[in-house]
């Protein structure tokens, strides 16, 4: 009987060990939702049926996505680096890199919806056309921008790992890029600008991008894998800010009239509606169809390099699919879970506090007795403040684009960096971000102004924090905003910008996200730059 359980241990412990972390992971969202639903708004949680329907398939589907990165592409994304190092052909690495970012990019859910956002820039009346037509080619535009963007981005991170150049000097003249460009730009495009760099690396490219860069570090003598194969995602965020920047002072007329009666959908990804009222069944093959179609441009970009340039059999062929098929899987019930259970409970709590605010304001420009706009005190949105961060911190902790990356983090280091504390520091600083980003809407200070201070201090903790650390703590702002933290944090911003008196949905709305995608460096080379001092006293 002994032998019999010892036997089957190490397979229920494979099996219950995910399952585990992924409620861990749940704990902190679910435990936000019902702090706030329960105890501030008291109110009871309706659809109690769904919501735990929902929590189920978001365990199941974290636990097979981990398991998937594991079987299937952290070993893929290696192998091919190893083989493209060992056939020694930089051009084509080179390609393989350009067409894997542009590929993904252009199908990517969240840059379809905010370049259709940003399509409202456009003129509300043509001389000759479809009006329509005119914002759809705009749109059409502003993503192929945005994918060559990526593309260029992880060639220029691919030839920065082969010619050993230094990562931080690289990023800080893009920062500096970018402060210089922000006063030129019209300020109607700076926001979606930033976003726009936060919403490029998919679930499914992060992790396939990251064992890339590992794996090709790992294949050339005197490249540091911890030091060098990180980076990528880095400039995947970074470049398309300054195409957009660009984009905006070419294309757009600052004296066009704007067009925000769809602002309140912003960000919000196809398909992150409540799907309470629809079948499961239905739910979960509409979310398999949108995996799959987010899946297939890199599958055929690594099949086509794979057969066609590098002639050879992937490795443990067997185990990739199964691998794959996991992730797929998992990121299904993963999205249908969010859907039924915390996406409908998130954008309601958002709406009501924003709502709740609402009323302070109209009965303090009912007391100006001299007619105009009395300013509501930035204090009387405590709640929401509390709410943003709380909600901001929870999501990030699921992340499962950061789960990878703290996870690959934890192995090259050898241990060093713990992938939970990794975690832990993105998430406070993703918190930190949200907060601040609501503050700023609250207020109505310009996003810039934040935007280039953060820089400055960015710029600052890259020369004194140590430098394994700095590539992650790069890489650890462009994963923090995905599948679960964008459709949450969009609502949020958009919310706000609606109820407050004086705010712009389309100028003010939009930010959040970039705000979410700085801080966490910030948190990162701080809590490296503590833990080397307190280690050195």
């Amino acid at each position: 009987m002994n032998g019999l359980v010892s036997g089957y241990w190490p397979v229920a412990r494979a099996i219950l060990t995910p399952v585990w972390n992924s409620i861990r992971d749940l704990i902190p969202i679910v435990s936000v939702v019902l702090l706030f639903q329960l105890a501030v708004f008291q109110q009871s949680i309706e659809q109690l049926s769904g919501l735990l329907a929902g929590l189920l398939l978001v365990i199941a589907g974290l636990s097979l996505f981990i398991s998937g990165l594991e079987l299937g592409l952290f070993p893929l994304g290696e192998g091919m680096a190893h083989d493209f190092a060992r056939k020694g052909s930089v051009p084509w690495m080179l390609a393989f890199a350009f067409a894997l970012g542009f590929g993904t990019t252009f199908a990517e859910p969240a840059l379809i919806a905010i370049s259709g956002q940003a399509a409202s820039l456009s003129v509300t009346s043509v001389v000759d056309g479809d009006l329509e037509a005119t914002r759809r080619s705009f749109a059409l535009t502003l993503r192929l921008i945005v994918a060559v963007s990526v593309g260029l981005a992880l060639v220029l991170g691919v030839i920065r790992i082969i010619t050993g150049w230094p990562l931080h000097l690289m990023i800080m003249i893009g920062y500096v890029l970018v402060i210089i460009l922000t006063p030129w730009a019209p300020r109607e495009i700076v926001a979606i600008a930033y976003d726009s760099g936060g919403i490029t690396t998919s679930t499914i490219t992060v992790p396939l991008t990251t064992a890339l860069g590992i794996g090709l570090a790992s294949s050339i003598r005197g490249r540091n894998p911890m030091l060098d194969g990180f980076g990528l995602i880095a400039f995947a965020s970074l470049l398309p800010i300054l195409f957009v920047l660009v984009f905006g002072m070419l294309v757009l007329d600052t004296t066009q009239s704007l067009a925000v009666e769809t602002a309140s959908t912003a960000l919000l990804e196809p398909g992150t509606e409540s799907v309470v009222q629809q079948e499961l069944f239905g739910s979960l093959l509409d979310s398999l169809l949108s995996t799959l179609v987010d899946v297939l441009p890199i599958l055929g970009v690594v099949g086509l390099f794979q057969l066609l340039v590098l002639r050879r059999r992937i490795h443990r062929l067997p185990q990739v699919i199964w691998g794959v098929s996991f992730v797929i899987t998992g990121l299904t019930c993963f999205l249908v879970g969010l859907e039924l259970a915390l996406f409908p409970l998130g954008e309601t709590m958002a709406l009501q506090l924003t709502a709740g605010v609402s009323q302070p304001a109209a009965e303090m420009l009912a007391a100006d007795s001299s007619g105009t706009a009395a300013p509501v005190a930035w204090y009387h949105y405590y709640w929401t403040y509390l709410f943003a961060f709380a909600i901001g911190a929870s999501t990030t902790i699921a992340e499962p684009s950061l789960i990878a990356v703290a996870m690959k983090a934890e192995e090259v280091s050898g241990g060093a960096v713990r992938a939970w504390g990794l975690r832990l520091t993105v998430a406070l600083g993703v918190g930190i971000g949200v907060c601040l980003g609501t503050f700023r809407i609250v207020t109505g200070i310009p996003l810039p102004y934040f935007i280039l201070i953060a820089y400055m201090i960015v710029i600052v903790q890259t020369y004194f924090a140590p430098r394994m650390i700095v590539p992650i703590a790069y890489d650890s702002g462009g994963v923090t905003t995905s599948t679960v933290t964008v459709p949450l944090v969009a609502a949020l911003g958009i919310g706000l910008a609606s109820n407050i008196p004086g705010r712009d949905p389309l100028i003010d709305g939009f930010g959040l996200i970039a705000l979410a995608v700085l801080l966490p460096v910030i948190s990162v080379m701080g809590y490296a730059q503590l833990a080397a001092k307190f280690s050195r006293s």
